[in-house]
């Protein structure tokens, strides 16, 4: 009686896994990521994995590890897999980019607004000091060449030159 607890317990803790592994896949779809995050992602997945059934094991089972164990964890994750995945999967997706679509509109509005109101003029105003500044230095460094010119000139007049 005690192994067959055990079994459903560890059918249950398959189970778990598969959902977790679902929150991973469901992740992977709604949001586009980097090929170093998806192995981070993956990394995560079964160091939690690994937590969850070291967890149930010494929760359900004291700590010993018998061969119930991964016949019961295999059948829960195969039965969540074959069963509910799919449609968990496809719901959550559906829903977050629902979600993602909600949350969008009004972000880009922000940032447009932003854009128009604060960007734009500090954009504008770097502009004008910029060519300022470059007319100064310009007509700076035309004044200093003509004064070499006339310095030189006037030192090839005297003979220094």
């Amino acid at each position: 009686m005690e192994q067959l607890f055990c079994l459903i317990a560890f059918t249950a803790t398959g189970i778990v896994i598969g959902v977790l592994f679902d929150i991973f896949r469901i992740l992977r779809r709604s949001f586009k990521t980097a090929d170093w995050l998806t192995t981070l992602q993956d990394i995560l997945f079964w160091i939690l994995a690994g937590f969850v059934i070291l967890f149930s094991i010494f929760k359900f089972n004291n700590g010993e590890i018998r061969s119930y164990i991964f016949v019961g964890i295999s059948l829960g994750v195969l039965i969540y897999m074959l069963t509910l995945s799919k449609y968990i999967v496809r719901c959550s997706v559906i829903i977050i980019k629902f979600i993602k679509k909600i949350i969008s509109y009004p972000v880009n509005l922000i940032i447009k607004i932003t854009n128009f109101l604060i960007i734009k003029p500090i954009k504008f105003l770097v502009k004008k000091i910029s060519t300022f500044f470059k007319k100064i230095f310009h007509n700076t460094t035309n004044i200093m060449k003509k004064k070499s010119k006339n310095k030189i000139k006037l030192q090839e007049k005297e003979g220094i030159l």
